[in-house]
Formats: C-alpha cells, sequence, structure tokens
C-alpha cells in the first residue's frame, strides 16, 4: 500500500486590485522579492515563505480577505514596518489570551496579514 499523502506547505493567494503595482509595494514595503510576475498573478518570497497575488478588480474582497505568517524575532519586525506606517489602526504589537504575540498590517489592497509568534 502506498504512504499517505502528507502537507508540505501553504501558500497565501491574495487579491490585487493591480498586480505589478502591488509587487512594487511587497518588495519596497515588506521586504518580499519578486519569484515571477504576469498580468492577473505573482508570487513573491521572504525568508523561506512564498505568497501569491491575483488579480481581483473588486476591493470589497481584498478587504474582506487576510492570511497569517508565523515570525521569529517579531517585535523586529514590528519595528520594520512602523517605519513604513503599514500597521493597521488596530493591529498594534500585542500578546493575546492564544499564547501569540501578533501585529496585522494591511496592504495596498486592503488585505489583512497577521504576524505572530509563539509567547514563551
Amino acid at each position: 500500500m502506498p504512504a499517505r499523502s502528507v502537507f508540505c506547505s501553504a501558500i497565501p493567494v491574495l487579491p490585487a486590485l493591480e498586480i505589478s503595482r502591488s509587487v512594487t509595494f511587497y518588495e519596497q514595503q515588506l521586504g518580499f522579492t519578486k519569484k515571477f510576475e504576469f498580468d492577473d498573478y505573482a508570487g513573491l518570497t521572504r525568508d523561506g515563505i512564498e505568497l501569491h497575488l491575483w488579480l481581483c478588480e473588486n476591493r470589497q474582497i481584498s478587504e474582506n480577505t487576510s492570511c497569517r505568517i508565523n515570525v521569529k524575532n517579531i517585535e523586529r519586525l514590528y519595528e520594520e514596518y512602523q517605519r513604513v506606517d503599514v500597521i493597521h489602526p488596530n493591529g498594534k504589537l500585542e500578546q493575546k489570551a492564544w499564547g501569540l504575540k501578533e501585529f496585522v498590517i494591511l496592504d495596498l489592497n486592503g488585505n489583512a496579514i497577521h504576524f505572530a509568534e509563539p509567547v514563551d
């Protein structure tokens, strides 16, 4: 009998109103590197994680989309993103009851990206 399937990774796929402009934002504001870019789809990486963008002309969709990225040294990342003014107004760095330090940013499309690190 063959071995069972194993999940290997997950890649968030976020809606983007304009692919090229969004790729530039992720590179210049969030420190990602472009992996590939087409008119209607793009992929970016940072520190071994991957994130994709798909063309979506409905801002209401992107403003109701989110994902979580687990990180190490969250305080440093929070400071980095404070400097470029992308922290969500209600997403300041906090320790949560569920055992994580986390904060939230908004990209230029309105997507909420949650960054989290377990509390020791």
